[in-house]
């Protein structure tokens, strides 16, 4: 019986490496083909609509034409999206712009919006008409040069430092025409993405600022259905109760019937008072008014049923809504600490550095806390997001959970 030679570990993974490697070489050069086909086609899609704009004033002759042309420039303007978004979401240059690279153009959007869209893809063709082929007679021309190195170049001496040179050379040649492919394709991706999609920082910020106001109104509408809900299933509930028992009392003619019916409408009375003011602590405590941040928070470290650390330095008050929203979020994460975490101890940290108020809600429970994971970490997210906060979670399996909100604010 013979035995197979081992070909496994580094030697495989050196094998795999370079095969992928070659891949990746064949699918860029394939991609620079495929953008020169589409800028010679921009070309002719161009041409097309420079002149059907010029014979629009004459007796709108261009008028179909210049439709036509422009539904190519939107059809390769999408194209190049799509293709730019797999290029740079794959080589990690993107981040989270895949969904906004894919996006195509559509006829529904705003006017104004769908002109100005336009009139970027428009200066896209032009600048593709020269950037499409431009790489690959680049690589062709490197392709050109090795050959001439490698098979015509005839020299007049012949020697080891001739030989050494050349080899050099033509090695030189070969890497720099290798690198080129890669850097051709994401530069080309990269110039899709600014020229088609304009400033990405500014489009970012417009589609957080929109997440964070249909959080705002999605958290608001959610508070009024539970004050209707508390309103409707409690106080109303107990009035009505009321009004029941003093009508009972009011037909009775027994005194100590009366005096019984009465009793249990003050009891309801009570009771209905408590759940209005319960009501009202949730909309807005009034110990937040009384005391401000720092002693609201101590209050609520007070009721958890864990210790509680409070270590707050806090130079004067933020505004009301921040202030509001500040405290929720910390007594919302305190509940969360409360009910899931299995701690035996919390910890809460506020201070206020260069515009900024940074509050550190931590524990020693059991980690494994996710954004997406629950409604409560979401919540105080959104509630954030609204004063252009942020919420980091570090929360690995066996703890500690930290959960680090900051929120840009001044004090008076």
């Amino acid at each position: 019986m013979g035995i197979r030679p081992a070909f496994g570990g580094p030697a495989r993974q050196a094998v795999n490496a370079s095969a992928g490697y070659a891949r990746d070489a064949v699918s860029s050069l394939a991609a620079l083909a495929l953008n020169a086909v589409t800028g010679l086609a921009a070309l002719v899609v161009l041409a097309l609509v420079m002149v059907s704009a010029a014979l629009v004033p004459v007796a709108g002759l261009g008028r179909a034409p210049l439709g036509l042309g422009l539904v190519l420039v939107h059809r390769l303007a999408a194209h190049q999206r799509r293709w730019a978004g797999r290029v740079l979401d794959r080589d990690g240059a993107a981040g989270g712009h895949r969904r906004e690279m894919g996006r195509p153009w559509r006829a529904t959007a705003v006017p104004e919006a769908r002109r100005r869209g336009t009139r970027r893809e428009l200066g896209w063709l032009a600048v593709h008409v020269v950037t499409g082929p431009a790489p690959v007679a680049a690589v062709l021309a490197m392709l050109a040069a090795l050959d001439y190195v490698w098979f015509r170049l005839q020299p007049t001496q012949t020697g080891t430092l001739n030989t050494f040179a050349l080899s050099l050379s033509i090695v030189a040649i070969a890497a720099v025409a290798l690198m080129a492919i890669f850097q051709f394709r994401i530069g080309q991706a990269r110039l899709a993405r600014r020229l088609l999609d304009g400033d990405t920082a500014t489009d970012a910020r417009i589609r957080a600022l929109t997440a964070s106001r249909a959080a705002v109104v999605d958290a608001r509408a959610a508070e009024l259905r539970r004050i209707e809900r508390d309103l409707h299933d409690g106080a109303q509930a107990k009035l009505i109760a009321i009004s029941m028992h003093l009508g009972l009392a009011r037909g009775s003619r027994d005194p100590g019937e009366m005096a019984r019916m009465i009793d249990e409408a003050r009891e309801v009375a009570g009771q209905a008072l408590t759940d209005l003011r319960d009501l009202v602590r949730g909309i807005h405590p009034p110990v937040l008014s009384d005391r401000g941040l720092a002693g609201a928070i101590e209050a609520s470290a007070l009721l958890c049923p864990i210790p509680v650390e409070v270590d707050i330095d806090l130079p004067g008050r933020p505004q009301p809504p921040v202030e509001s929203a500040v405290y929720f979020a910390v007594a919302e994460a305190l509940v969360n600490v409360a009910k899931h975490s299995g701690a035996s101890r919390a910890w809460v940290r506020l201070r206020h550095t260069t515009g900024v108020l940074r509050m550190t809600v931590g524990d020693n429970g059991c980690g494994m806390v996710r954004c997406d994971g629950g409604t409560g970490v979401r919540g105080i997210e959104d509630r954030l997001s609204a004063f252009d906060g942020s919420l980091t979670v570090s929360s690995p399996q066996g703890g500690p959970t930290i959960l680090t909100m900051e929120v840009p604010c001044a004090l008076s």
